[in-house]
C-alpha cells in the first residue's frame, strides 16, 4: 500500500508539501521498434544514459519532498519494474498491476482511491509518465513547486511545455488568465497539422501538452464522479478486491475491466472549469520516435548520433544504434538505422512516425519480433536464443545469484546443460546435485527438474534443447517462486 501523506513538514523554518508520486509505466513505445517491444517497451530501456527511463523518472524526484512512489504497470511487466526499482534503491515503492489496459483516467483513479483510503488524509498526487526525458531537473522541480499552491486551492494542474518548434506530434494547451505561477487552461487542442502548429507557436499562447499533472486526490475523484461516474464505480469495485501478491498490488480484474477506456484529458481536463497550467521550460521530450531521440541526443560534427560499434563514412544527420555488432554507413544522410540481435530498421528521419505500421504488421502476422527480443528477461534472470532449427534450439541462460527457475517438466523436449561460469544446483527427479564450470548434465523428456544459482555471482550456462516441439508453452510448471504455476 501507499505509505505517504499530504502533511506539512517544518524544515529549516520552511514549509514543504509531501507529494505522492504516481508513475504511469504502461504503454508500448511502438515507434521505437526494434529496440522497444511489447514485453520490453521504451520506459524500461536505457535510451540516453546508463539508467532506464523509469529510473530517470524516479531520480528526478530527488530534491523534492515526497513519499514512497506508486508505480502503475501492466501485469506482464511486473518483474521488470520490480528489478529496476531494486537497482534504483527504491524498495519502498509500491507496484500496482493493471489487469487490463483502460487508459490513464482509471489508472489514476485507482491511485487516488488507494492514497485516500490508506492515509486517512488527502495527499497531493504528482502524476508522471515513466517514458519522458527531462534534461533540466532543477527547472522541472521549480515547476512542481510553482504548481503546489494551485493544487492546494483545488485546481487540477497540468504542466505546459514551452514549445521550441512547430511540432505536430504533441497536443497543445491554450493558456487563459493568469493564476499565481500559472494560468487557467483556456482549451486543449489535438495534435495539429504543420500549418496549425506553426500558428499556435507564433501566437505565443500555446504550450505543448506534457501529460504530467498535480492535484489533490479528492479533487480528482470529485471531478471524475461528475464527468465519468462509470470510472469511479468500476474502480471502487476493483479496489474492494485489492490484495497483495508476491509484493505486487492487484485489484479485481473483472470489476476493473468494466471501466470506460478513456484518458485523463478526455475524462476530466477538457471538461473541468478548474484546470490550470504551469509552464515548464526544462528540455522536455516524450521520446515518441527515433527522430525525437536523435534531436535530444549528443551529435558529432556531422550531426550523427552514434551508439555502440558504429563506423561512419560521409554520413550526415543520421541516428545509428548498434546493439550487438558493427554497423557501418557510407554516403547516407537523414536516416535512422537501428540494429538488434534479431532485427534491423532503416528508415528516413522524416518518416519516423511510420515505424508503428511495421509493428502493426508484425503483430498481424504473429511474428515474434513484435513481442520480444532474442534476449528475453525473466524474474530469475534472462536467456538469449542463439540459434534454432526444426528439432533443436540453443540458449544462453543467465541466472541471478540466489534465484531459482520453476520446478518443471517438458512433454516434447530433452535438455543438455553446460555450465560456462558459476555453479548450478540441479534437481532432476529425486536427485539434487551441483554442476560447476565446464561440467554438464542431461535432462530427459518428461523428467521433473529445477535449476538454481546457489552462488554469489551470476550463473551462465548453455542449454541445448532437442525434440519434436520446442515452444515455451511446453513448460509445465509444478512449483514456482514467482506465482506463475
Amino acid at each position: 500500500m501507499i505509505d505517504s501523506c499530504a502533511c506539512w513538514l517544518l524544515v529549516d523554518e520552511k514549509e514543504f508539501t509531501v507529494l505522492t508520486p504516481v508513475i504511469l509505466a504502461g504503454g508500448s513505445g511502438s515507434r521505437l521498434w526494434p529496440l522497444s517491444r511489447k514485453l520490453r517497451p521504451k520506459q524500461f530501456l536505457a535510451l540516453n544514459g546508463a539508467q532506464t527511463m523509469l529510473q530517470q523518472t524516479l531520480a528526478r524526484l530527488s530534491g523534492l519532498v515526497y513519499g514512497p512512489p506508486l508505480i502503475i504497470c501492466n501485469e506482464e511487466h511486473r518483474f521488470l519494474v520490480a528489478e529496476q526499482l531494486r537497482q534504483a534503491d527504491q524498495l519502498g515503492a509500491s507496484i500496482l498491476l493493471e489487469p487490463v489496459g483502460r487508459n490513464t483516467a482509471p489508472a489514476i483513479a485507482l491511485a487516488a482511491m488507494m492514497a485516500c483510503d490508506e492515509n486517512g488524509e488527502d495527499p497531493l498526487l504528482l502524476v508522471l509518465s515513466a517514458d519522458h526525458l527531462i534534461e533540466d531537473v532543477a527547472r522541472f522541480q521549480a515547476a512542481v513547486e510553482n504548481a503546489i499552491p494551485l493544487a492546494e486551492q483545488g485546481y487540477l494542474v497540468t504542466f505546459g511545455v514551452v514549445p521550441t518548434r512547430a511540432e505536430t506530434g504533441y497536443g497543445y494547451i491554450q493558456r487563459g488568465e493568469g493564476l499565481l505561477q500559472g494560468e487557467k487552461v483556456k482549451r486543449f487542442a489535438e495534435k495539429p497539422d504543420a500549418d496549425t502548429a506553426a500558428t499556435y507557436v507564433a501566437s505565443g499562447e500555446y504550450y505543448w501538452n506534457s501529460g504530467m499533472f498535480l492535484f489533490r486526490a479528492s479533487r480528482y475523484l470529485e471531478e471524475l464522479a461528475q464527468h465519468e461516474p462509470g470510472i469511479v464505480q468500476a474502480c471502487q469495485a476493483a479496489i474492494q478486491g485489492l490484495n497483495k501478491d508476491f509484493g505486487f498490488l492487484r485489484v479485481d480484474a473483472d470489476a476493473f475491466e468494466m471501466s470506460p477506456n478513456v484518458s485523463i484529458d478526455y475524462a476530466i481536463m477538457e471538461k473541468t472549469d478548474r484546470a490550470a497550467v504551469v509552464p515548464l521550460e526544462a528540455s522536455w521530450s516524450d521520446i515518441g520516435s527515433w527522430s525525437s531521440l536523435w534531436e535530444v541526443s549528443e551529435q558529432d560534427s556531422q550531426g550523427n548520433c552514434r551508439h555502440g560499434d558504429v563506423l561512419t563514412v560521409e554520413t550526415q544527420r543520421t541516428l545509428i544504434r548498434a546493439e550487438s555488432r558493427l554497423v557501418a554507413t557510407v554516403g547516407v544522410e537523414d536516416l535512422m538505422i537501428v540494429e538488434t540481435k534479431d532485427a534491423v530498421l532503416v528508415a528516413h528521419r522524416d518518416k519516423a512516425q511510420l515505424v508503428k505500421q511495421v509493428v502493426e504488421r508484425l503483430e498481424r502476422e504473429g511474428r515474434p519480433e513484435y513481442e520480444n527480443h532474442r534476449e528475453v528477461y525473466r524474474p530469475w534472470g534472462k536467456y538469449d536464443c542463439m540459434g534454432k532449427g526444426s528439432r533443436y534450439q540453443v540458449k544462453c541462460i543467465t541466472v541471478a545469484p540466489g534465484a531459482k527457475l520453476s520446478v518443471q517438466m517438458h512433454h516434447h523436449r530433452a535438455e543438455h546443460w553446460v555450465v560456462v561460469s558459476g555453479t548450478a544446483e540441479v534437481t532432476a527427479g529425486d536427485e539434487t546435485f551441483l554442476v560447476t564450470e565446464n561440467e554438464s548434465t542431461y535432462i530427459p523428456i518428461g523428467r521433473v527438474h529445477a535449476l538454481k544459482n546457489p552462488g554469489v555471482i551470476p550463473l551462465e550456462l548453455i542449454e541445448v534443447q532437442s525434440g519434436s516441439y520446442l515452444g515455451e508453452d511446453d513448460i509445465v510448471r509444478l512449483q514456482d517462486n514467482y506465482g506463475r504455476t
